[in-house]
C-alpha cells in the first residue's frame, strides 16, 4: 500500500513541475508587442548606421580589398 501512495506522490510531484513549467513556456501578447517595436527600432538604427556616409565608405573599401586580394 505505501508503493502506491508514494507513486501517487511522484506522480503529482511531477504533473506540478510539468504545469509550472508551461506557465513561463510562452510570451503573451503584450511581450509579444513589445518585442517587435523593439526589434523594429533596433533595426531601423542600424539601417541609418549603416547607410551612414563614413561607414558605407568604409565597406566599399573593405570590400573592394577582398575582390582585389592576390591568391
Amino acid at each position: 500500500m505505501r508503493k502506491k501512495t508514494e507513486r501517487v506522490a511522484c506522480w503529482w510531484a511531477g504533473r506540478v513541475r510539468r504545469c509550472r513549467a508551461a506557465a513561463d513556456a510562452g510570451m503573451s501578447t503584450a511581450e509579444y508587442a513589445v518585442g517587435t517595436i523593439a526589434a523594429c527600432g533596433f533595426a531601423a538604427v542600424l539601417y541609418k548606421i549603416v547607410t551612414s556616409g563614413p561607414v558605407r565608405t568604409a565597406m566599399t573599401s573593405v570590400i573592394e580589398k577582398a575582390l582585389h586580394a592576390p591568391f
